[in-house]
């Protein structure tokens, strides 16, 4: 047993990032969904929906946030981020309140203070959860990280409207399957993905913010590490739509509002 608690507390800290309706490599996508981003059950009354929310309102330190770069602290511990992934297998997969990308063991991994995080999954918002100075952005991707001890950083890249972003472009076709399925009202299996290796991954970055905050979906779990990257990369209006296409008409727009600061610390690395 005790061999394998690093392999369990990864999973744990996983499904509290992805939520309450977590994908796995054998999603469950047929059951119904336990939050939405409008109605009834949108992000104001995310906590009475299940006792397990209760973070969504009752939490100090949740997500997202609004990124203010003159309150920014720069800092002179951080440094560039290592990210280092292999060409793998992937699967895709429609949560029904996000795109995501599920990756294998042994996809490779971020450093983050001299401390291994191995990548595990990344999805979509749009609009942009993380604002900066004000400005909300087209979407952001999420790439999420679980070290083997269970802690969990979350690498945030922001889009702005323009040329198409290339690594949707590579997955156009595949996006345009999941989208069919639910025009057609048929749930969609995991969709697999060979040789993923986008480029736009792997680039070192020389300007991050840094801040300690939450899952941005219920059940809102505190104490996950956002990395959030200053500069924007490009995404063509049909691309956000296309992330928006196959998702259930109450998360057509997945971004839940930013949320109280409460002191927090954000630190900022610039080379």
């Amino acid at each position: 047993m005790a061999a394998r608690l690093p392999f369990l507390f990864a999973t744990a800290a996983l499904l509290l990032i992805l939520g309450s309706q977590a994908a796995s490599n054998s999603p469950s996508v047929d059951k119904p969904l336990q939050f939405r981003y409008s109605g009834a059950m949108g992000p104001a009354r995310w906590a009475s929906l299940n006792p397990s929310f209760a973070l969504c309102s009752t939490g100090e330190s949740q997500s997202p946030i609004d990124i203010v770069t003159k309150q920014a602290v720069p800092s002179k511990t951080l440094k560039p981020l290592i990210r280092q992934y292999n060409d793998v297998n992937v699967t895709l997969v429609n949560n029904k309140y996000t795109v995501a990308i599920e990756y294998p063991d042994h996809t490779g991994e971020i450093v983050v203070d001299d401390k291994h995080y191995p990548l595990k999954q990344m999805h979509w918002h749009s609009p942009s959860e993380h604002r900066i100075n004000g400005k909300r952005f087209a979407a952001e991707l999420h790439m999420v990280h679980v070290s083997d001890d269970g802690h969990v950083v979350a690498v945030g890249t922001l889009f702005k409207y323009g040329k198409p972003d290339p690594l949707l472009g590579e997955i156009h076709n595949k996006m345009n399957e999941l989208a069919a399925y639910e025009v057609r009202n048929q749930e969609a299996g995991p969709i697999k993905i060979e040789h993923f290796h986008p480029a736009e991954l792997r680039r070192t970055c020389r300007k991050y913010y840094r801040y300690i905050g939450s899952s941005s979906v219920p059940p809102c779990s505190e104490n996950l590490m956002y990395l959030i990257l200053a500069k924007a990369r490009t995404i063509s209006r049909e691309q956000v739509e296309a992330l928006k296409a196959p998702l259930d008409m109450g998360c057509k727009y997945n971004a839940r509002p930013c949320q109280p600061i409460n002191g927090r610390r954000v630190e900022v690395y610039d080379d």
